[in-house]
């Protein structure tokens, strides 16, 4: 009875697997993507009632093996494109290389800072910048709600002394007209970019355009820790630009990616619950003793939220130079408290 047991287990989720694979990768004509799933459920279902007329469970698993290994070598054809008509915000591939000369100096290809009126009405602009990572002071943690407390978009902003700042954020490479679906990330359906934005840019377009919920929290990082974790960024940027990779809704995520690079410069963060519900990532930051050691998870929530701030400021402004996108960061941090 347990083998069976065992047995219906490792099917249904055969089939689930599969009806998501030919849902999300199959023909872009809803009728025939149904005529699969029902053809696909339909051969499951057989192989099924053919073992209870046959009990002859060896058919049952050769079946279902045979169309285990059939879907595997149809997923492994499915690779990551670099040439797809993207959306505008994600065209680009940011890169970064030293400047040589003395200092710390990098040149950031590709930052992001549009002008957004809606998701459509939009003013496209990428720059070119740099930066000197001698002058990097903060790292700031952004979480950008949008589904419920459980579920933010993970953003981080490196705050240099001069006041500049400069979000990396890693997203679904969305192509043009196309919605992100949570469930169609498990199944190969979006190409990954790394994205290097102006936080007026980035948080605003969260807030004012998209009616989301933003909160800031400094994490206190040694300066050589900050400056790995900038350049473990421009290496993933590399990477992403020699070899595509797919977003995976739970394994290759905006927190998880996160994740694997702090990891890589050294730090010892564990595996934890709160990395797939990312809008409780907060709490386990403060766990490990890097967020501002006086206040409170509630206090440091409440006075992070820059979601109003960023409104009012933008209400006020209608500048384009360098100094507005500086006015805004120092802006939006009224009232976070010091990390010291």
């Amino acid at each position: 009875m347990a083998v069976l047991l065992l047995l219906l287990l490792c099917g249904l989720a055969l089939w689930v697997w599969g009806s998501g694979a030919l849902w999300f990768q199959g023909p872009a004509q809803p009728a025939l993507r149904w005529t699969l799933l029902a053809l696909w459920t339909v051969w499951m279902l057989g192989s099924l009632v053919a073992y209870w007329s046959s009990q002859r469970p060896a058919m049952l698993m050769a079946c279902w093996l045979l169309s285990f290994v059939a879907l595997t070598v149809w997923w492994q054809q499915i690779k990551p494109s670099d040439h797809r008509d993207w959306a505008a915000d994600v065209s680009q591939h940011t890169q970064v290389q030293a400047i040589k000369g003395p200092g710390q100096r990098v040149s950031v290809s590709n930052v992001r800072n549009f002008r957004w009126r809606s998701d459509e009405d939009l003013d496209a602009r990428w720059e070119q910048r740099s930066y000197d990572l001698s002058r990097l002071e903060r790292v700031d943690v952004a979480l950008s709600y949008w589904m419920g407390p459980a579920i933010a978009h993970t953003l981080v902003s490196f705050g240099f002394s001069n006041g500049e700042h400069l979000v990396f954020s890693i997203e679904i490479r969305k192509e043009r007209g196309e919605q992100f679906d949570a469930l169609a990330g498990f199944f190969r359906r979006y190409e990954m970019v790394l994205v290097a934005a102006d936080e007026r840019d980035i948080l605003a377009v969260r807030t004012n355009v998209r009616g989301e919920t933003v909160h800031l929290y400094q994490v206190d990082m040694p300066a050589q820790a900050m400056r790995e974790l900038f350049m473990a960024y421009a290496q993933q940027a590399d990477e992403l630009i020699e070899q595509p990779r797919f977003y995976n809704t739970l394994t290759a995520n905006c927190t998880t990616i996160v994740w694997q690079l702090a990891r890589s410069i050294g730090a010892q963060l564990p595996l934890d619950w709160r990395l797939m519900a990312s809008g409780y990532l907060p709490s386990y930051l403060q766990g490990f003793g890097v967020l501002a050691p006086h206040a409170t998870l509630q206090a440091l929530k409440q006075a992070g939220n820059i979601t109003e701030r960023a409104k009012a400021w933008t209400a006020m402004a209608g500048r384009s130079d360098a100094q507005a996108s500086i006015d805004f960061s120092r802006a939006v941090r009224q009232g976070m408290p010091p990390l010291k």
